[in-house]
């Protein structure tokens, strides 16, 4: 369902005024090479409200556009451009979601700060990909500044800050 249909007009306006308030720069690295806390921007917040997205809300994530279904994939430190393959609060399966990799530390961490829904702007979110059982778990032979793993699937989750 579109965006537009679930939401009211002062609710649209605040997301298209608000789009392009997320930044992703600043974020100070531990000693591993992970990123460290940052707060969610209190504009993400009130959209993520908007779009009813509760923090803990999951919906899976094929984690890189260009290695979809593949049964292993190579991420690399830098900027990544996820799809969502169910919907995620009301924002509709295929919506684009873009964020950032850290491969230093022995897993991955990727955090999203933008979705991009079908006919609509960028709106600003705050999410992490998360899987159960050391699946985000880097492969040995990755090489610094990228990481191998099995499958191109995970969960995103809603959070009101990293951590």
């Amino acid at each position: 369902m579109p965006i537009t249909k679930t939401l009211g007009f002062s609710a649209i306006a605040i997301l298209v005024m608000a789009s392009g308030c997320t930044a992703t720069g600043g974020v100070a690295l531990r000693a591993d090479g992970t990123p460290g806390p940052q707060d969610c921007s209190a504009e993400a917040k009130q959209i993520m409200r908007a779009l009813r997205l509760h923090v803990g809300d999951t919906a899976l994530v094929e984690l890189d556009a260009n290695q979809i279904k593949s049964r292993r994939i190579t991420l690399y430190d830098g900027p990544v451009e996820s799809i969502l393959k169910s919907d995620f609060g009301t924002l509709e399966a295929t919506t684009r979601l873009y964020g950032q990799v850290w491969t230093s530390g022995p897993q991955v961490v990727i955090r999203w700060y933008e979705a991009h829904p079908p006919d609509s702007e960028k709106l600003p979110i705050c999410a992490v990909a998360r899987l159960s059982e050391d699946q985000m778990r880097k492969e040995p032979e990755s090489k610094p500044g990228t990481a191998i793993l099995e499958g191109s699937v995970a969960a995103a989750y809603v959070v009101d800050a990293f951590r």
